[in-house]
């Protein structure tokens, strides 16, 4: 009986999603606003609330419901939610897949910059020089981390392309994570902190020049220099690697 039921349930579930998303995407409703009732749900589609529930919590999981106690599911803001558990998750299960990680930077920042060359606004140029002398201020290694994971989003922003942002968004604890390795690398490889400043800055003076080509090559060398420091890292001893 239960074998028999199961089958029945998931079709009722995958009702609920298909007819949630048709409130989501076509519903006229915008991020932010609340769903109907889970009674006028349950009464609309015919079934039960717990089925209701069901279909909200698949919802939620992929990012584009919000469920606070005590009130209605809203619909969500567009967010990186689901791929950054991803990313995160990939890093938990093996450190060394930060170099795959590298290699999706290598794809996507560059590109990034790009853009960032050709459509950054006034406002996008003075968040990315915000966050540039914000890390020349950093006074510990957090806190460089921060500022330098910053400049990059504020860089992929100012691209101009929302998707791209978000992919980066998504990769933020990744790249966090990444950062605080490559940088320990970035020391036992003789490198300074001065170093990275210059790699950043000659980004941001392409990008402020409008000069596309040179963002670009710039971005690249960055991310092949952060691919070095991660793979000195991944060579330190154990005892080193965490401290």
């Amino acid at each position: 009986m239960d074998n028999e039921k199961a089958p029945r349930t998931e079709s009722r579930t995958a009702g609920v999603v298909r007819h949630l998303e048709e409130l989501i995407f076509g519903g006229g409703l915008e991020p932010g606003q609340f769903l109907p009732s889970e009674g006028e749900l349950a009464t609309t589609m015919g079934v039960s609330r717990l089925t209701v529930r069901e279909g909200v919590r698949t919802l939620q999981a992929r990012g584009l419901l919000e469920v606070r106690h005590g009130r209605r599911p809203a619909i969500a803001h567009p967010n990186a939610d689901p791929l950054s558990g991803f990313f995160a998750a990939s890093l938990r299960r093996d450190p060394r897949n930060l170099l795959e990680l590298i290699e999706v930077r290598l794809a996507l920042e560059v590109h990034a910059t790009t853009l960032a060359a050709q459509h950054a606004t006034s406002t996008a140029l003075t968040s990315l020089d915000l966050a540039f002398s914000t890390m020349g201020q950093a006074d510990d290694e957090e806190s460089f981390n921060q500022a330098d994971v910053r400049f990059h989003a504020v860089l992929a922003a100012a691209s101009g392309n929302q998707m791209i942002s978000f992919l980066v968004e998504a990769m933020d604890e990744p790249m966090r994570q990444s950062r605080l390795r490559s940088l320990r690398g970035h020391l036992a490889r003789g490198r300074t902190m001065d170093d990275i400043m210059d790699e950043h800055a000659r980004i941001l003076a392409a990008v402020r020049d409008r000069d596309a080509r040179g963002a670009a090559e710039a971005m690249r060398e960055h991310l092949v220099q952060t691919r070095m420091d991660l793979r000195a890292f991944l060579t330190l001893p154990t005892s080193d690697a965490d401290d």
